[in-house]
């Protein structure tokens, strides 16, 4: 519960904030994309950005939790095969005591 309303404050925080940024920076920005050149608020550029950047970092870390989860899978199925090569070799006698 104390952790929803954390992130709940943390979020209007963030949405205050994104207020007064677009109610202090009015004025204009050319962005020049090489192919393409857009005219916008200084506020939708740095939004525009912010976005960017954080789907590219969800991707990055898509791409790695996809590699441990292969990565554990095959952990689990070594340990499976261990597991069960282990038991069998209990259960066998002793041929060596006399």
């Amino acid at each position: 519960m104390l952790k929803k309303a954390g992130l709940i404050v943390l979020l209007i925080l963030i949405f205050g904030v994104m207020v007064v940024f677009s109610y202090l920076n009015t004025g204009d920005v050319e962005v020049d994309l090489a192919f393409l050149s857009v005219t916008t608020s200084v506020s939708i550029a740095f939004t525009v950005t912010l976005a960017v950047g954080w789907l590219l970092g969800v991707l990055s870390m898509g791409v790695f939790a996809l590699r441990l989860a292969n990565e554990r899978r095959t952990l689990r199925r070594a340990l499976r095969v261990s597991e069960s090569e282990v038991s069998t070799l209990r259960s066998l006698p002793l041929s060596d005591a006399d």
